[in-house]
């Protein structure tokens, strides 16, 4: 029960310092900086938290399965 605590903060922690990462491509940028010069007050806050957010939901997923196949195939053998 631990090691999933520690899993878990960890990869919170790991999560949480993604935020101000540069998630945008070359042609996001190029489309939001053409955006914000057609309009003044085009809000964009939230098309890298966007991008994060897909990018990271496969990693999670992909880590929960892989975490249980690993505990299912490691259970502990009953002893005869």
């Amino acid at each position: 029960m631990k090691k999933l605590i520690l899993l878990l903060a960890l990869s919170l922690l790991t999560l949480g310092g993604l935020s101000p990462a540069l998630a945008q491509c070359v042609m996001c940028k190029s489309q939001i900086e053409a955006a914000r010069a057609e309009k003044d007050d085009y809000d964009v806050s939230g098309l890298n938290k966007g991008i994060l957010y897909m990018a990271a939901v496969p990693y999670l997923m992909m880590g929960a399965v892989g975490f249980f196949w690993y505990r299912r195939t490691h259970q502990k053998q009953p002893k005869k």
